[in-house]
């Protein structure tokens, strides 16, 4: 089953999906190079050169870095997200945006200020923005 030649997601470099299901609580940071679901609980900072998309059992309790996102769960964080987050309808978010572009759905719940456009910081190994974004966007 795991060494079958049909699933790609076993061959290397390919990008499959890291999943925190639920039931499962993950305390501590996590940081990935691809894509991760959470369905679970993550209670720690997020960092992801991919998506990130919290379901609608989904909690997260920290800061989330992302390429792009998709939130139907709670989050209680400060998200930046480089191109697109997208809050759900059953989406509970607490706490500061900064995108490029952001899509709410009716009926989500959003409390916070939110930064959008410019520049988002650059990602580094541990999710801070690199000092030469952080001079542009006061310059710019």
């Amino acid at each position: 089953m795991f060494n079958s030649k049909d699933s790609k997601s076993a061959e290397p470099g390919n990008s499959g999906t890291n999943q925190i299901m639920t039931g499962t609580t993950l305390t501590g940071d996590v940081v990935c190079d691809g894509n991760i679901r959470i369905d679970g609980t993550l209670k720690g900072n997020l960092v992801a050169k991919g998506k990130v998309v919290i379901g609608p059992s989904g909690i997260v309790d920290g800061e989330i870095n992302c390429q792009n996102a998709d939130i139907s769960g709670t989050v209680k964080a400060k998200v930046t997200v480089a191109e697109l987050l997208s809050l759900k309808a059953s989406a509970k978010l607490t706490g500061d945006i900064s995108t490029n572009k952001l899509a709410i759905e009716p009926g989500a719940n959003f409390s916070g200020a939110c930064s959008m456009g410019g520049i988002v910081k650059e990602f580094s190994k541990h999710g801070a923005g690199s000092e030469k974004s952080e001079s542009k966007e006061k310059t710019a």
